[in-house]
């Protein structure tokens, strides 16, 4: 009989740890599919034309934006880079990055299938609200360097 408080082997670890990615990797190849299929049909011009209705308007829809198209942070740099040029706010672009990166309404099913519905709930909405608190005071402390 086990003990409780029995170290785990290296070689159980390996295998439960192999277990887990295996059972969960329909749900991310899954997400991994939607999330490319988003970068494709949502282009930079799409989201440009979104944005530009004061500053209230541009974070809300930066961060829904962002949030909606989620993916890899290395791609939302190059398209924060094509929005800025199309005269896209910083303040726009700055919560599009945070919550592309953050939110993503895409692996709401998967992250709840893994870490519960309640954690997966208040994870997005006290990352929804620290997306726009961060937005706007980078954007101020930028403004406040570049002074």
């Amino acid at each position: 009989m086990k003990k409780q408080n029995e170290p785990m082997t290296a070689k159980k670890a390996i295998s439960k740890a192999t277990m887990s990615i295996l059972t969960m990797m329909p749900m991310l190849l899954g997400v991994i599919g939607l999330v490319a299929l988003m970068q494709i049909y949502v282009t930079p011009g799409m989201l440009a034309q979104l944005f530009g209705h004061g500053l209230v308007a541009d974070i809300s829809t930066g961060t829904v934006a962002g949030a909606i198209s989620s993916g890899n942070p290395a791609v939302s740099y190059l398209i924060a880079d094509g929005l800025l040029k199309q005269g896209v706010s910083l303040y726009a672009v700055t919560a599009f990055i945070l919550s592309w990166v953050t939110l993503g309404i895409v692996q709401l099913p998967a992250e709840a299938s893994v870490f519960g519905l309640r954690f997966t709930l208040y994870k997005n909405i006290l990352t929804l609200i620290s997306t726009i608190l961060v937005a706007f005071f980078t954007v101020l402390t930028l403004k406040g360097f570049a002074s």
